[in-house]
């Protein structure tokens, strides 16, 4: 099987991730009962941990969360937090996981790390395809078997998503984990020879070079014909 080699110039076209600014407040108050109190009040709890600190318990209002959250391509991005009752008022940190209620969606629970510009922080990103691959145009099937993967990068370096270009794609070719365009200061943990997307032969594809084939065959077979009636 033949694979895509994308030109390795190409420059990273997708958007590094920008620190969103988020409000909270310390929560002293803990357990269970207290949680859903204060979900009933419109107000998420959320824990913060990490960059050699304790860990201690905040909460912040869910709806400008879930604002926030929502125009985000990972749910795995970087929020300067502004902590009302804190030693440190403010506090760069990534958004580490998000718990949603599994039947109407609604914010359970939020952690965060706390992060330093020289962190080696980890997050998992989307992977955007873009552009029509030559081997669709001509019948096959474009299939993204991974759509999102786990990077490893400074703060500063952390993209909201990998852009690649596969209008370069054939049937047949294939893009590998060592083929995608990563930005500068941005490593992968999957191996380098794990497939991303791939351009399936189709019955399409088959019949259209089926029908080439044929036309090749009755060509022949008429020139042959001509060539014994001349002699």
């Amino acid at each position: 099987m033949g694979l895509q080699s994308p030109d390795q110039t190409q420059k990273h076209t997708g958007k590094m991730a920008k620190h969103e600014t988020l409000q909270a407040q310390k929560r002293d108050v803990k357990g269970t009962t207290a949680s859903k109190r204060l979900r009933r009040t419109g107000v998420v709890p959320a824990v913060i941990y990490g960059a050699n600190q304790r860990e201690y318990t905040i909460q912040l209002d869910a709806k400008s969360f879930f604002d926030l959250a929502r125009k985000q391509a990972s749910h795995n991005f970087l929020v300067d937090l502004e902590i009302e009752g804190a030693n440190e008022k403010t506090k760069l940190a990534i958004v580490q996981d998000i718990q949603r209620d599994p039947l109407n969606g609604s914010l359970i629970h939020v952690d965060f790390r706390a992060v330093s510009e020289t962190d080696t922080i980890h997050a998992t990103i989307p992977i955007e395809l873009r552009g029509e691959p030559i081997g669709v145009k001509k019948g096959g099937l474009l299939e993204q078997l991974v759509h999102e993967i786990e990077i490893s990068c400074n703060p500063s370096n952390l993209p909201d998503l990998i852009v690649n270009d596969v209008s370069g794609i054939k049937i047949g070719q294939s893009l590998k984990v060592a083929q995608l365009n990563l930005p500068d200061g941005v490593t992968v943990r999957l191996g380098a020879d794990v497939l991303i997307a791939i351009v399936n032969q189709t019955r399409a594809s088959v019949s259209k070079g089926g029908a080439a084939e044929v036309e090749v065959v009755e060509d022949d077979a008429a020139t042959e014909e001509e060539s014994s009636e001349e002699a």
